[in-house]
This record gives C-alpha cells, sequence and structure tokens, in this order.
C-alpha cells in the first residue's frame, strides 16, 4: 500500500528514518522533500513557495510514480499539508494519518511566537532576548528581516536562534539530537525562513479553511494523534 510521508516544518525536510514509521514489508514509502527543504532545491526558496504550490507538487509527485490513490501521513505542519493536500485531492487519498494537528490559524503562530513562553520560558526567553530590545514588540517581522538579509554573519545566527528555540520546545525532555539537527547549517536557515515566512503570509490559507473543508474528506479512514507533551 503506497503512503507519502509530508514532513513538519515547512522547511525542515525529510530523512531515512522517517521510513521507520511504516512497516516496508507492507508499505511502499515515498518521502517527499517539500520545496526549499532537504535535498529540493533551490535551498531555502520563498520564491512560488506556497501552500497551494506544495499541494500541487505533491499530487505532480503521485502522477510521477505511477500511483493511483495513497495514504497521506504528516506531522505538525505535515499534518496542516497533509488536510490541504487531501480536501484538494479526496479521490487520490486511501485514508489520512496526522500527529501534532496544526491547522495555520493566528492563534497558533501566535501561541508559537509567544504563548509558549509560559511553559517554555527560559527558550523563549533566549529566542527574545537575541534580538535588540527595540525589535521585540514584533518578533516574527524582526525575525524575518534578519533571515531574508543576504549576509551570513547576519541570517546564519537569526536562523540558529529560531532552531534552538523551537527544538528546545519541541519535546518535554532536553533533546541534545534533534537541537543539533535544527541548528546545522544544512537545516536552520530553510527551516526558520520558510517558516517565518509561511506565518508572514498566514500559512496561504483562509481563515477556518482546513475545518471547513473536513466535509470534502469525512468519508475517508482517519487517525489523528495528539501528544500530550508537544507544547509546539
Amino acid at each position: 500500500m503506497p503512503v507519502v510521508f509530508l514532513h513538519d516544518g515547512p522547511g525542515s525536510g525529510t530523512s531515512p528514518r522517517r521510513r521507520r514509521f511504516f512497516d516496508s514489508a507492507l508499505w511502499r514509502i515515498v518521502l517527499h522533500d517539500q520545496r526549499g527543504a532537504g535535498q529540493s532545491t533551490p535551498f531555502a526558496e520563498l520564491s512560488g513557495n506556497t501552500t497551494r504550490a506544495l499541494v500541487a507538487d505533491i499530487e505532480r509527485l503521485r502522477e510521477a510514480r505511477g500511483i493511483d490513490r495513497w495514504v497521506v501521513f504528516g506531522g505538525s505542519w505535515g499534518s496542516t499539508l497533509a488536510l490541504a493536500y487531501a480536501q484538494a485531492h479526496p479521490d487520490r487519498c486511501l485514508g489520512v494519518v496526522v500527529r501534532g494537528i496544526f491547522l495555520g490559524e493566528d492563534s497558533e503562530v501566535d501561541w508559537f511566537m509567544h504563548g509558549l513562553r509560559t511553559l517554555a520560558p527560559e527558550a523563549w526567553r533566549a529566542f527574545s532576548e537575541f534580538l535588540p530590545e527595540a525589535e521585540r514588540g514584533d518578533l516574527l517581522g524582526a525575525y524575518m528581516r534578519r533571515l531574508n538579509d543576504p549576509d551570513p554573519a547576519v541570517n546564519g545566527p537569526a536562523a540558529v536562534a529560531w532552531g534552538l528555540y523551537e527544538s528546545s520546545s519541541s519535546s518535554l525532555y532536553p533533546n541534545p539530537d534533534l537541537v543539533a539537527e535544527m541548528t546545522g547549517d544544512d537545516k536552520a536557515l530553510a527551516i526558520s525562513r520558510i517558516e517565518a515566512a509561511y506565518f508572514v503570509g498566514r500559512l496561504f490559507l483562509e481563515p477556518g479553511q482546513l475545518l471547513a473543508g473536513v466535509t470534502a474528506i469525512r468519508h475517508l479512514p482517519a487517525t489523528i494523534v495528539q501528544g500530550r507533551y508537544d507544547l509546539l
């Protein structure tokens, strides 16, 4: 049975270990690097990088692999994209598995940028205090300017600060491997720059779009997993 794995982020890319969710004797596993992420090029590119474009990419990937219908599997931002794709192409989905639900609403972005300080105060303080005090009234705007600066001496430290904040808030207990992965040169800029751009663009979704669109996929088998300690 074919399954497409939609990674989190946006911008994080996938990795071979994502195959471990599936028994390869039972599943045909398709791992997809979204625009600007992982092995997709150009690296950390924002031009043409929207939710609508990613949905179209997934459909082109299905056609290119000669797959009629598949299971759509995604976590965090991957759950957002999985729902958007399934609602656009319900006839191509066998079912949906989503975890760490993120619907792209303004309240969820605000939680990421500000609300997490109630549960992860040390991580949020480091994230906010990376910026000059005069710019802390608009964290997203200030980070966006730095992440899009062409000078690596400007965008690099901002990307690491963003990656450190997100990775430090992504698990109940410290996870050094995750922190290293999300702050490394090969991933930090793509994650932070693309995430910030999607946040500024309100995830390129209409308010309430994914909940309103559930009627289009209500007939599909679905499993939802929401971790109790998923702070994000």
